[in-house]
């Protein structure tokens, strides 16, 4: 019996942590490298809000990211609920859809950004299951802290939002245990400098040979991935415990959409930055004024919110702002480009190109069972 085929994957943000974890189960032995070590949360995947946004991403989006997102909605409670077996730890899952709000003085806007989303619906989708026109009555029943607060709304039912601090958690957990289990290893704070058919070399020099290698580093592929460039995020987290949301909220105004996603323990994270910048640095003063302003006009209650983090981080994005998931031209295997909408694509993309290294590995695998 022959080993394991060996899969080496540069980068262990969202994406590369994922396909490691789906990996391992299939039987591959898995090598992990990121210039960061394992605990750090200052990039992308650990800076998001982690929501699962089909149709409300439709504004700025097309079918491809709506489909992608609608299948990922349906894996991620399968796969949370595998992770949970595997380590016995509940991760925070929510599937009770998104309310869409906008102050008096900006219902056109909301008006406008409703007529985007209708513009872009499947044509298979049924508009009443996607997309439901609110008064203040039904705002105030779905969200009784907004009861009075908005005299109109949106409420987009196919929506989620899972809790990223407990998921990275749980997945250096278990794959903590089958890296050792299959003789695999972390390579943390070893930057991956150039990935080839077969082997990674790092910024030492080093090379390091496997059966098959996938480039998923992100931002930091932006040398060998034309057009790749990273587009900023700004986002504010803070802790609430006295206010009350089921769901995410986000607020229409004419120079932004705000976003609110409640989180467990009292939590709240708010965004709505988007810069086309490659600046890594520390939040703004200018977007965090406008972040508490914005959430503070959500409610009153928010001006006594204790702020937890300002953060920062650069999200992959192609000039189509389409995601790329599979072998390329040259023969080498690649994530990369999921812009805004890490969690709402990652579980599809990445089962999609864990079929397709299986099935390249079939061979192999069949070999060492």
């Amino acid at each position: 019996m022959s080993p394991a085929p060996h899969v080496g994957i540069a980068g262990a943000g969202l994406v590369g942590r994922l396909l490691a974890w789906r990996l391992l189960g299939a039987g591959c032995r898995v090598s992990l490298f990121d210039a960061h070590p394992r605990h750090d949360r200052s990039f992308a995947g650990p800076t998001a809000a982690a929501m699962i946004s089909p149709t409300a991403e439709l504004a700025a989006a097309d079918a491809q990211i709506h489909a992608l997102g609608t299948e990922s909605l349906q894996l991620w409670p399968q796969w949370l609920g595998q992770l949970h077996a595997q380590t016995g730890r509940e991760i925070y899952f929510r599937h009770e859809g998104t309310l869409v709000v906008a102050h008096a003085a900006d219902q056109g806007a909301l008006a406008h950004y409703a007529s985007l989303l209708r513009a872009h619906l499947p044509a298979d989708a049924v508009v009443d299951d996607t997309m439901q026109a609110l008064d203040a009555e039904r705002i105030g029943a779905l969200e009784p802290l907004l009861a009075g607060r908005f005299a109109a709304g949106l409420f987009l039912p196919q929506e989620g939002q899972v809790a990223n601090d407990q998921l990275y958690v749980a997945l250096e957990q278990a794959l903590d245990t089958g890296l050792a289990g299959c003789g695999g290893r972390w390579y943390e704070g070893v930057a991956i400098a150039s990935v080839g058919v077969g082997s990674l070399t790092d910024a030492h020099g080093q090379r390091h040979a496997f059966d098959l290698t996938v480039d998923s580093r992100g931002v930091g592929a932006r040398g060998e991935l034309s057009g790749l460039h990273g587009v900023r995020g700004e986002v504010l987290t803070v802790s609430a415990p006295g206010v009350n949301l089921r769901r995410p909220v986000r607020l229409i105004h004419p120079r932004y959409a705000l976003y609110v996603a409640p989180r467990p323990g009292g939590q709240f994270i708010v965004g709505a930055t988007e810069l086309d910048s490659e600046d890594g640095g520390a939040p703004t003063l200018r977007s965090m004024l406008e972040l508490g302003s914005a959430l503070y006009s959500v409610h009153p209650e928010f001006g006594e919110a204790r702020v937890v983090r300002l953060a920062a981080s650069l999200r992959p994005t192609l000039p189509d702002h389409r995601p790329i998931a599979g072998r390329g031209d040259d023969g080498v295997w690649r994530v990369n480009g999921l812009f805004r909408h890490g969690y709402l694509i990652a579980p599809a993309l990445v089962r999609r190109i864990e079929h397709d290294i299986l099935a390249a590995l079939g061979a192999d695998l069949r070999d060492a069972a």
